[in-house]
């Protein structure tokens, strides 16, 4: 797209177009990179020095339905309400980085704190004030954070679709989780109860299961690393949360049975932990994570072990849970050491597709588009070979008619087809998965591919003749084909086809269509009738309606031509589905030859029988047929009979 025409370009209230421009001149795509024109010198000076960080930060979103108000006075008015994020700028990206430093400290402290504190002391608790702060403002800036669609999988800039989505996603943990619930636990009288509040403040921890997902899918990063480390962090927090739970369990007894507990009847060697509360807090932590790391190590040396009936029932479900985690660490490492992993396949195929590209000095544009379908499949999976392979053909044809039969019924083209052609076509079909900005079909390609919308939007753009300008012809959506005109007529594609919405799409290649239409000839006449029906009376489409016309013509003459030869060899039975299948039995050749003139020609009685039931015109073939049929006066019965 030009410059001029990305400068035109707006965003629907469903995540808009690809290209996004604030009123300064501003462009960001939806992969985050900016592009800074300034149109005019007198408007630079004039624009106030804060908008330049607006521009860092943000840009506006002109939706459709503030683009249709046009006055400047009502966008300075919702100035707040047009502020959207980019979710690929790098302030953004900073502050993401910041904010999951304060989750892996929250995540880790929250048991600390259930644990090992009875109220924080006042270092800490300004600490924990500041971490919450942080937090807040993060909440208020997702309400301002572009998403991806997942459907369409298009950046999305409305400001009520962001909100709502954020409002039924995590907002109510995230808000309280930031609430201030050590100074509520203070206030209510210490009651236990509100303690264990805290633990809403673990959902921080999807923030750091988040990083490492990323982490994985960056092939500039070792995988090898990338998975211990997740491993590793994933084995200590578990110890971690133990350790806390261990100690906590020891400080719920009465002060007249902590000697009764795992830890208030610890002794090494002449030290006795009989007043662990007294004891420093780094010493009684490291005893609790000792504790923790040989449990589910299950070393069992017998100097740390439970004492009362809590203490046992907490180790039981803890050891089990042990065995999961230990399964699931040995799994992993197994998969790292055989590469069996989704993600590590992909990384390689990443890699090697990188080098390609790089030898081959590929431009930006379509090793883009290359990195972007291979990340489309890692995360849709939808490779339906690999899925059906070791299904028979018989039941995946039945898949396949389940699956796409109610689209294909409802494709114009296909109106009025037989039940039998779109069965066979759904057989045939294969399922396609396209992102935007994607090309699918250029303008002047030889097309040898059918396809059909399941879901998304396309839009089709035709050049004039010198190749500068572009212009918007038509909308694809539902139920929608495209490159039916190149496909059937064998002619240049008359237009492209680009993606506007992530797309699903069924193809039909062109030889299984004309192997489908060796069995129903007739379907393929209705299909050509739909093509010309649907055409738009311009010039363009006057000239591609004779190409169809002719591609009718030489379709029609094929099909009489079998007839004939069918007639002339007797063969009866091949006459009868070649005229059931649609074959007017009137139609002659290029030698003006019916296939009832050539079967009495031949004598074929049967044959000639059939074609006046059919309705064969008698007449069509003049003196010809009259002077073939003399030589054969059992024939003329059925000449009369057609009188």
């Amino acid at each position: 797209m030009h410059g001029a025409e990305r400068r035109r370009s707006t965003s629907s209230g469903g995540g808009g177009d690809h290209h996004h421009q604030d009123n300064h001149g501003d462009e960001y795509d939806e992969d985050g990179e900016s592009t800074f024109e300034v149109e005019d010198e007198e408007e630079l000076s004039t624009t106030p020095w804060w908008w330049w960080w607006k521009r860092r930060f943000t840009f506006s979103n002109t939706d459709s339905s503030l683009t249709t108000t046009g006055s400047r006075s009502s966008a300075a008015s919702s100035f707040f309400d047009r502020l959207v994020i980019h979710p690929d700028n790098w302030w953004y990206v900073a502050w993401t980085h910041f904010i999951l430093i304060w989750a892996v400290y929250s995540s880790f402290f929250t048991p600390l704190e259930f644990g090992f504190f009875r109220g924080l002391p006042e270092n800490l608790f300004l600490l924990d004030i500041a971490g919450q702060l942080a937090f807040l403002i993060d909440i208020v800036v997702r309400f301002f954070v572009a998403y991806r669609d997942f459907h369409s999988h298009r950046l999305v800039y409305n400001r009520n679709l962001i909100a709502l989505r954020y409002l039924k996603s995590r907002f109510l943990l995230d808000l309280l989780g930031c609430l201030p619930w050590d100074a509520i636990y203070k206030a209510s009288g210490k009651e236990e109860g509100v303690r264990y509040l805290l633990w809403i403040r673990l959902s921080r921890a999807c923030r750091v299961t988040e990083f490492f997902e990323k982490l994985e899918k960056d092939i500039r990063i070792n995988y090898l690393f990338t998975r211990i480390a997740k491993l590793f962090v994933v084995e200590l927090y578990s110890t971690h949360t133990a350790a806390c739970f261990f100690y906590y369990l020891a400080t719920t007894m009465p002060p007249s049975q902590e000697g009764y507990t795992w830890i208030g009847s610890l002794k090494m060697g002449d030290y006795s932990y009989s007043h662990f509360r007294e004891i420093d807090l780094w010493k009684r932590y490291i005893t609790s994570l000792y504790f923790a790391v040989v449990t589910m190590a299950t070393v069992g040396y017998g100097e740390i072990h439970a004492v009362n009936v809590r203490e046992m029932i907490f180790i039981m479900f803890y050891v089990s849970f042990d065995m999961i985690l230990g399964a699931y660490l040995l799994g992993n490492i197994a998969a790292l050491i055989v590469k069996g992993s989704k993600t590590e396949k992909f990384r390689d195929k990443m890699t090697e597709l990188i080098k390609y590209m790089n030898k081959n000095r590929l431009d930006r544009g379509i090793s883009k588009e290359i990195k972007n379908h291979l990340r489309l499949q890692y995360d849709r999976s939808y490779t339906e070979a690999t899925v059906l392979q070791d299904i028979p053909a018989s039941i995946r044809s039945k898949i396949s008619q389940k699956l796409y039969e109610p689209y294909i019924k409802e494709v114009p083209l296909f109106k009025g087809c037989s039940l039998g052609f779109i069965k066979q076509i759904a057989t045939r079909i294969h399922e396609e998965f396209f992102l935007p900005p994607e090309v699918i079909i250029e303008q002047g390609q030889a097309v040898d591919q059918l396809y059909i919308v399941c879901h998304g939007e396309l839009e089709k753009l035709g050049r004039d003749e010198d190749n500068e300008t572009e212009e918007l012809l038509e909308r694809l959506q539902t139920y929608s084909s495209f490159g039916e005109v190149s496909f059937l007529c064998n002619t240049p594609q008359p237009y492209a086809v680009r993606v506007r919405q992530l797309c699903r799409v069924l193809r039909l290649d062109k030889r299984s269509f004309r192997e489908i239409l060796e069995m129903h000839f007739l379907d393929g006449r209705i299909i050509l009738n739909n093509l010309i029906e649907g055409k738009d009376l311009n010039t363009r489409n006057k000239l591609l309606e004779s190409d169809i016309i002719l591609y009718i013509g030489k379709h029609e003459m094929e099909l009489i031509m079998k007839v004939n030869c069918a007639a002339y060899d007797g063969d009866y039975y091949r006459v009868k589905r070649l005229i059931g299948a649609g074959a007017d039995p009137n139609k002659t050749d290029y030698d003006g030859r019916s296939p009832l003139l050539v079967a009495a020609s031949k004598g074929y009685e049967d044959i000639i029988g059939f074609l006046i039931d059919q309705g064969a015109d008698a007449e069509i073939s003049g003196d010809l047929l009259t002077s073939s049929a003399k030589k054969f006066n059992w024939i003329m019965y059925f000449l009369k009979k057609s009188y």
